[in-house]
């Protein structure tokens, strides 16, 4: 009886094994190798450098017929390699990017496929449908299993409804249990000796995802959607009460692809930032001609909206004398736009009847007698009741739009986002979403999407505060633009912080928010502070509104994740160079090798002055001459900052 047992386990080990099925692929550089083991389900391995970073990850996809990689029979498997270079339409790092990879398809019986991509310095899977007639996804199998335990670095929602803009809190992946609170997307994995960020991309007509803890002690995690919403009603102006939600997360086209999910893997904490990932995975372009789609600075009234001093003569408010004020400003500094935020509409649910006090068809007027164009703000609410709004604002001669208080990504919501990129597109009217969730792909496909907000910004006043905000390069930032809306001139250390709207004000060292505004990638920059402010520090005034938005190159010189950055981008002749730290001063040493060979150029800086740790507005500006071979020594205050202007035509 013992030996037909044993007979027995050995033929179903026997069979197990030769049920399995391997297939793997490699980056161009052979450094990076996913493997895929075809079994009872689709797992996957990812090593990196010699370095094993994720084991037996398994995905698979639930619809209300079928599981996709559940016993998947494997069909046929295609090899092949890809070596180009693209041209973002909004650089916000580099003018063009290196699109190298590695593509490995793998077909199964049931109408599906599965892609992986293999980068240099990441990897990416999705899957692919052919299947008739529409489908029903009720959940999506992706689990990371570490290879070892890590530090996350999450973001943690109370819910699916969120704006995105919660504190990051460092998690050690052994402690963070099944009940804990999940995490948004992108998340930071921090083990060995290399990073990885993990986000999703190419994002339509599907619900975002958020990843949930496995259980304490497993080191995993795995993806979690929000339902998809089928019958709701308006609560306010700006929010939706959600009265029924059906028992999928998406109903879509059965012929399909889904949204990548992407693990970008950096070898040192320098190279995070710098994560292309976003435009190597990038939908193509839909609208064609982008011409008209105008990147740039904005003025902006919320935070600041009073001016006041001895050059205003007029009674400050939401009226017609400040915002000519504004636009008097931007235009005289270059600035592209004004932005004005609630207030402009006699009733936040009527976009066509507008305050009286405002004068908007004069503003408009005004405006482009100028030079500058006008954006309005509008609840989303409001935007989805009146989708013609976009017609009738391009025949008043709206430039743009700042839609707010989404803060969801159910399957709904996220055609939301497209259903106005589309019509705002049509109009050619560019869109700025904020109370969004974080960039995956809608901005590529639409150009005219130039910003997100989705970050704990200088919104929150008092609690905007480093030890956060020095995070934001290697995660949020790193995944797509973010409006962080910097440029305070108003600064104070944490401790001593105070004051709200009208008067608001940055926490951090003068420095440190100067160099905030070159860190920020966002294709449309807030000017936070009211023009009389700036006007008040001519100075910093000057540097603010002469930072591009789009940069040519982008390099991180020094950096430690969560504690301080310094990156130098360039611009045509010029380099701007900003560095931030934590609440633990700093003194580094900068090494200014990347500039041309054999020039002396002209530096201007501007510096933590001697006691920027307790009065947080002591700056120092100083100018030299600088060149391929100087080392310039930084000091940062505690919260502090350090930022240059390079012209190596000078």
């Amino acid at each position: 009886m013992k030996k037909i047992l044993l007979l027995a386990a050995m033929f179903l080990m026997s069979y197990a094994a030769s049920a399995q099925k391997k297939a793997s692929a490699s980056s161009p550089d052979g450094q990076t190798t996913v493997t895929v083991t075809v079994a009872d389900r689709i797992y996957y391995d990812v090593e990196s450098h010699g370095e094993l970073l994720f084991r037996q990850n398994h995905i698979g996809m639930t619809l209300s017929d079928r599981t996709l990689g559940e016993k998947p029979v494997l069909r046929g498997k295609k090899l092949q390699k890809v070596d180009e270079t693209v041209s973002p339409i909004h650089p916000l790092k580099f003018k063009e990017v290196k699109n190298a990879y590695t593509q490995l398809t793998l077909s199964f019986a049931g109408g599906y496929k599965v892609e992986w991509r293999v980068y240099d310095d990441g990897v990416a899977y999705r899957f692919l449908t052919n299947l008739k007639d529409d489908i029903e996804v009720l959940a999506e199998d992706g689990t990371w299993q570490l290879a070892q335990p890590a530090r996350l670095v999450l973001q943690q929602p109370g819910g699916f409804k969120t704006s995105c803009e919660e504190n990051y809190s460092v998690v050690q992946s052994s402690e963070w249990k099944a009940e804990d609170r999940m995490s948004e997307l992108p998340i930071l994995v921090m083990a060995g000796r290399q990073k990885v960020l993990i986000s999703e991309f190419d994002l339509f007509d599907y619900a975002g995802v958020f990843l949930k803890s496995c259980g304490q002690g497993t080191d995993a995690f795995s993806i979690i959607q929000p339902k998809c919403p089928i019958r709701y009603e308006d609560d306010g102006d700006r929010r939706q009460k959600i009265l029924e939600e059906a028992p999928y997360v998406a109903k879509t086209a059965g012929s399909r692809s889904f949204p990548w999910r992407y693990m970008y893997i950096a070898q040192s904490d320098c190279q995070l930032p710098l994560n292309t990932m976003p435009e190597r995975l990038a939908p193509q372009n839909v609208i064609g001609d982008t011409e008209w789609i105008k990147v740039g600075q904005t003025c902006w009234d919320w935070l600041n909206g009073i001016p006041y001093g001895p050059d205003v003569a007029f009674k400050s408010g939401i009226n017609l004398e400040t915002y000519k004020y504004f636009i008097d400003f931007a235009a005289r500094n270059g600035v592209g736009y004004i932005l004005i935020d609630e207030g402009w509409a006699l009733n936040t649910r009527n976009p066509f009847e507008t305050n009286p006090e405002v004068h908007l068809p004069e503003i408009i007027a005004y405006g482009k007698q100028k030079g500058v164009g006008v954006i309005l703000w509008l609840p989303w609410l409001t935007v989805e009741h009146h989708m013609d709004l976009f017609r009738k604002f391009a025949e008043w001669g709206i430039k743009g739009v700042k839609i707010d208080f989404m803060d969801r990504q159910d399957q709904w919501m996220v055609n939301f986002y497209e259903r106005c990129a589309k019509e705002a597109a049509e109009h050619h009217i560019f869109i700025d979403f904020h109370g969004a969730f974080h960039p995956s792909g809608l901005d590529y496909k639409y150009p005219n999407v130039l910003t997100y907000e989705g970050v704990r910004g200088m919104e929150y006043n008092g609690s905007c505060k480093p030890d956060n905000s020095v995070w934001l390069p290697f995660i949020r930032n790193a995944v797509g633009p973010m409006d962080y809306t910097p440029g305070s001139m108003l600064c104070y250390q944490p401790e001593r912080h105070h004051g709200n709207r009208p008067i608001c004000a940055g926490v951090g060292t003068k420095a440190f928010n100067l160099a905030m505004f070159v860190l920020c990638e966002s294709n449309l920059q807030m000017l936070m502070d009211n023009p009389c402010r700036y006007d008040q520090w001519p100075d910093c005034r000057d540097l603010l509104t002469s930072v591009p938005v789009n940069w040519d190159e982008t390099r991180v010189l020094l950096a430690e994740a969560g504690q301080y950055i310094v990156t130098a981008k360039r611009k045509g002749g010029k380099w701007y160079v900003a560095g931030i730290t934590n609440s633990t001063e700093r003194d580094l040493r900068l090494s200014l090798s990347f500039l041309p060979e054999g020039k002396q150029c002209a530096m201007t800086a501007f510096s933590d002055g001697v006691n920027a740790h307790i009065i947080a507005m002591d700056y120092l500006r100083q100018e030299s001459k600088v060149g391929k071979q100087s080392v310039v020594p930084i000091h940062m205050a505690r919260n502090g900052g350090w930022c240059a202007v390079i012209d190596t035509d000078k």
